[in-house]
């Protein structure tokens, strides 16, 4: 199917006027992206980033009046800043995404491979992944970084909590390289059907596996390893509640840290750790120490 997109240049003031007039107007979707290569970091709760730069895209059916689209958008908005109309053909995404993602390799024993493609080493510690609808290809720094720390570790026979699971693909991983349990908690329920499709993606048995909303997780739980790559805000929330999982000297492995976040999350982490230490991939941090406490 054929689609007509029309494009236009906006800032922080205009891009929600002319996200809601391009809707208002009969856009089948809109979307937004940056215009200028400007990162966006974590925000301040509560507020919602924009680009400086901001390219606003409305898609159209291909028997849109593009001429009356434009004209309902003037009386809307008024006079419209720089843009384009184009014709924009149907492509296989999805086909042209999986292409697209290739096996990763994130420490000596450990691979990320892609559902759909063969293992580079078939004697590797393979993780199968499937995204599907949750965060978590192994792609992003925050991962890469606990994967790495992960693939150093003696796991063997533990129990692993995974907090802010996503895909599941940190817990799943600390199975195969020999964990023994894995609690996969997160706020989303499609993270947690994720980690199940692929826990059994990666043959592992459903038992082993226990996935949780945060409400609902066990008063008493606990563990010999706690994963969470969420983002420096939540974690430094959550300190309390992931300090209470692990008996001392229990490792914790923290990502999706800014590197300018770092020095002030391992200070609020020191009520409860110690030797906490982090290493960087690009701009991002990944934090690991010990419950403190007497052995």
């Amino acid at each position: 199917m054929t689609w007509l997109q029309i494009r236009l240049d906006a800032s922080p003031d205009t891009a929600a006027p002319l996200e809601d007039a391009l809707l208002d107007c009969g856009a089948a979707s809109v979307t937004m992206e940056d215009n200028a290569d400007q990162p966006l970091f974590e925000p301040p709760i509560g507020e919602t980033p924009v680009w400086a730069h901001t390219r606003v895209t409305g898609l159209f059916t291909a028997d849109t009046d593009m001429v009356a689209v434009l004209a309902g958008m003037q009386a809307i908005v008024g006079d419209l800043p720089n843009h384009r109309i184009e014709i924009l053909e149907d492509r296989d995404w999805i086909r042209e995404w999986m292409d697209s993602y290739h096996p990763l390799q994130c420490g000596e024993r450990l691979w990320i491979c892609p559902s759909w493609r063969e293992p580079v080493d078939s004697s590797a510690v393979n993780i199968l992944l499937d995204p599907g609808l949750a965060f978590g290809t192994g792609t992003h720094p925050t991962t890469w970084l606990c994967l790495n720390w992960l693939d150093r570790q003696a796991l063997e026979g533990l129990t692993v909590i995974d907090y802010g699971c996503g895909s599941g693909i940190l817990g799943i991983a600390a199975l195969l390289l020999g964990a023994e349990k894995l609690v996969a908690v997160d706020t989303d329920p499609q993270a947690l059907k994720a980690t199940r499709d692929n826990g059994e993606r990666n043959h592992i048995a459903s038992e082993r596996i226990d996935c949780y909303l945060p409400e609902d997780v066990p008063a008493d739980l606990r563990g010999d390893l706690v994963l969470a790559n969420i983002l420096a805000g939540p974690l430094m929330e959550l300190a309390p509640r992931l300090a209470s999982y692990l008996a001392p000297s229990a490792p914790i492995c923290l990502s999706g840290i800014l590197d300018t976040q770092g020095e002030a999350l391992i200070a609020h982490y020191a009520t409860w750790f110690d030797g906490l230490v982090s290493d960087n991939r690009e701009e991002w941090l990944r934090v690991s120490g010990v419950r403190n406490g007497p052995a």
